[in-house]
């Protein structure tokens, strides 16, 4: 294996990035490779393109100490981490897409020995499929140095990391390693150790790619039981936020807290990737996605019956559009899709958006003529329903005077609802 010194980190995205910064600010030498000549450029100008913490400090010393750069095309390096999105089509089969175009732009740089990983959070065998694919643009190469072809290292490495707190988990978090080889497993090992304080586990590579989606196929099964509480307590006129509170004072009970849907590119996301590749056999995890996903619909109904008490010209306040609080991420998220279908069974009354860490709407939004992103204050101001989608520290804060008179739907547990006339759900 060639030594390390230089890696191109294939994707800036919410993972790609941060891991570019890392290593650049760890020692090492880090291209970073993206479609996006915005992101390029934001990124060689010392500047990050969405929001999470501390993360601005490290992309700005690593640009100004030369360790760090951007550019669209992919360059000779000794490792190349592959950051992309790996999307799940109508049938809920991932789509590699984007995994293959990565590998297209790398396998013309390879001459034997670099180290590839894939951190894409992937299906199981979407490594080898990746590794398969760089093959067969490449014959002359060999994952085992078999017929005397020079060969590469290939291995899986998932993020495990909650945006938000992405720059301290990188760090402290454990790692799980799969190799397509035991060498590149613990090739990948030596790599994370740069920066990784936490134990780096190795495996084969579809274990690794499997550990990932149980882990957050965990979160999901334990989220639909919070949600599916919300909707029983709601029909038996209980406070599900004082039940789970109350719940959770036996010692071996720990329920999570309900809220508007799942969301994010992780946990909305990869249970379908384990359904997919066990379809028979994934009962409970295809049921616990189906919970979670029908719950958009359902606030969306509570929100109109709160509506009912007003007249055809009120409007409503929808706070937040992020998939969780505090930070930028609208993948997948159930608030968007709540405010999107409120727009368009209501196209007589405008929707009040406020998301405080966005500029623009995003496109599911901007296109409807009722939908209008505007000020906290003004939202609340014009609007007779107020829903809560998301808690972000803002809202959390707000002087709850503001709010009496109108009807709330808090959809996070996150206002004393003793205060309000408000329905906690």
């Amino acid at each position: 294996m060639n030594t390390i010194n230089r890696v191109a980190v294939i994707g800036l995205g919410y993972i790609g990035l941060p891991t570019a910064a890392i290593l650049a600010t760890n020692g090492m030498e880090v291209i970073g490779v993206d479609v996006s000549p915005s992101t390029v450029d934001a990124v060689n100008a010392g500047q990050v393109p969405f929001v999470e913490p501390d993360l601005a400090v490290h992309v700005s010393g690593a640009v100004s100490q030369g360790r760090l750069k951007a550019t669209t095309l992919t360059p000779p390096a000794e490792a190349y981490i592959v950051a992309v999105p790996t999307p799940f089509r109508d049938d809920h089969s991932a789509d590699l897409s984007y995994i293959e175009a990565a590998a297209r732009g790398i396998a013309p740089q390879l001459q034997g020995g670099e180290l590839l990983i894939l951190e894409s959070t992937s299906p199981p065998g979407a490594t080898e499929h990746m590794t398969n694919y760089i093959l067969g643009l490449r014959p002359d190469l060999s994952i085992d140095g078999s017929d005397s072809r020079p060969a590469i290292l290939v291995a899986h490495c998932p993020e495990r990391v909650l945006p938000g707190r992405v720059m301290i988990e990188l760090v402290t978090n454990d790692r799980i390693v799969g190799g397509m080889t035991p060498e590149a497993a613990e090739a990948a090992k030596k790599l994370y150790a740069v920066f990784c304080q936490g134990e780096i586990l190795t495996t084969d590579a579809v274990t690794a790619e499997m550990a990932k989606l149980v882990e957050n196929s965990y979160r999901d099964v334990n989220i639909a039981f919070a949600n599916e509480l919300s909707v029983i307590s709601d029909k038996l006129g209980i406070d599900v936020w004082e039940l789970i509170r109350l719940a959770n004072h036996h010692p071996r009970v720990n329920i999570l807290q309900p809220g508007p849907g799942v969301g994010g590119h992780c946990i909305a996301v990869d249970p379908w990737f384990i359904v997919a590749a066990a379809p028979k056999e994934s009962q409970l995890i295809r049921t616990a996605r189906e919970v979670n996903d029908g719950k958009p619909e359902w606030v969306v109904e509570k929100a109109i019956q709160a509506l009912d008490a007003f007249g055809p010209a009120s409007e409503i306040a929808a706070l937040g559009l992020a998939f969780k609080a505090n930070i930028d991420d609208l993948r997948e998220s159930p608030a968007v899709l709540i405010t999107s279908v409120l727009a368009e069974q209501l196209p007589g009354r405008r929707i009040n958006v406020v998301e405080p860490h966005v500029e623009a709407l995003p496109r599911a939004l901007a296109t409807r003529e009722n939908v209008e992103l505007v000020a906290v204050e003004t939202a609340i101001e014009r609007s007779d329903v107020v829903i809560l989608l998301v808690d972000h520290e803002q809202f959390r804060g707000l002087d709850l005077e503001i709010l009496k008179g109108k009807s709330v739907v808090d959809t996070r547990g996150a206002w004393d609802h003793t205060k309000l006339e408000s329905q906690r759900i």
